[in-house]
């Protein structure tokens, strides 16, 4: 008979949701943010867009299908996003101590633990999601039964430090084959985006955060997904301001969004809740084409503040916020939401195939 922990979720309102804990025993905060998905938390918790949050997961059930293996091929994981897991914690309503899946080597509760991350259950989601979108994201601590107390356990703001250079590679690494060379700029990459371009023919050259790029050979430019503010990572703005210089093509993903429009003289700002599910709705712009799309982010474009060069090439059919922009001559597009999916639909994924035609 298992007699799991008491755990608390304090929301920095004052607003408390009692459950219990499984994985890491232990007390933490973070931004508490929510994800719609019914699948996935093995790529979603693996996600470096997810750094210093804590997860709200609003299907009901967490854990049934287990974890898949940590197999490499190409120096890239096989089937997670990164290296490691992001979040600070998760939350569901539900957990689920047996598992079954011909790939699972081990249970969510058992990976949890090896790398320290809490994890709750059996608290109302539903409740606590309808919370976060009328007030907005919010900091949050968990604190679980035996571990550090609600005042020995400090709030964590991740959006004061600079999360793409805390997530991002620390070295230059090569992946793939091909006459064509793609700078892939690591904001806190998922590894399927890597998968995609590979796939498709090309070598790619994944760099740091802040790494002068333009000093290397290339045909195409690449800026993946990361976590935060786009406006601490300044260096990279800087850096495809230079590209933009070359004419040569250049896709942004996500983060790649944001701070390609950053770099073309446009501003961001902060969503009320972010968009974090498998099941948002966007249109290209002039045309009735609409698509089924993964998305992971807490800030977004503002199409208004475009220059006169540049368009909006998607845009969200919920809220009717930017999901990525165009050049109007130039061979510069970029979308806010994830082509490569992972875990979600890859209704989107030709986007790569538009870029590596451009190459």
């Amino acid at each position: 008979m298992r007699e799991p922990k008491r755990a608390t979720l304090l929301l920095e309102d004052g607003t408390r949701f009692e459950g219990k804990s499984f994985g890491f025993p232990a007390s933490t905060s973070g931004e508490v943010v929510f994800n719609t998905a019914m699948t996935g938390y093995p790529e979603s918790l693996t996600d470096p867009s997810y750094e210093g949050q804590i997860l709200v997961t609003t299907y009901p059930i967490l854990g049934n299908y287990g974890v898949p293996p940590r197999r490499r091929l190409d120096g890239v994981s096989e089937y997670l996003e990164s290296d490691r897991i992001h979040p600070r914690a998760i939350i569901a309503q539900d957990y689920s101590y047996n598992h079954s899946h011909w790939q699972a080597t081990r249970s969510l509760a058992q990976w949890l633990e090896e790398e320290k991350i809490p994890g709750i259950y059996g608290i109302d989601t539903r409740a606590l999601t309808k919370h976060l979108r009328e007030r907005g994201s919010m900091l949050g601590k968990i604190i679980v039964e035996g571990s550090t107390s609600e005042d020995e356990t400090p709030w964590y703001d991740p959006n004061v430090e600079n999360l793409v250079a805390k997530v991002s590679t620390k070295e230059v690494s090569y992946h793939g084959e091909g006459d064509k060379t793609v700078v892939l700029v690591d904001c806190g990459v998922k590894h399927n985006i890597i998968r995609c371009l590979t796939r498709r023919g090309v070598k790619v050259v994944l760099v740091p955060w802040d790494y002068d790029f333009n000093t290397i050979p290339y045909d195409g430019l690449f800026i993946s997904n990361g976590p935060g503010n786009p406006d601490m990572a300044q260096a990279t703005v800087e850096n495809i301001r230079k590209a933009m210089e070359t004419g040569k093509p250049i896709c942004g993903i996500c983060m790649g969004n944001q701070l390609l429009s950053l770099a073309a003289g446009a501003r961001t700002y902060k969503l009320k809740y972010g968009h974090r599910s498998h099941n948002q709705p966007v249109r290209r712009v002039g045309t009735n084409e609409c698509f089924v799309t993964s998305q992971n982010h807490g800030f977004a474009v503002d199409s208004e503040s475009l220059p006169e060069d540049w368009e909006p090439l998607f845009v969200n059919m919920n809220d009717g916020t930017n999901e990525g922009i165009r050049h109007k001559t130039k061979p510069y597009f970029s979308a806010q939401f994830h082509p490569e999916a992972s875990s979600g639909p890859k209704d989107t994924e030709f986007l790569f195939d538009e870029f590596i035609k451009l190459l």
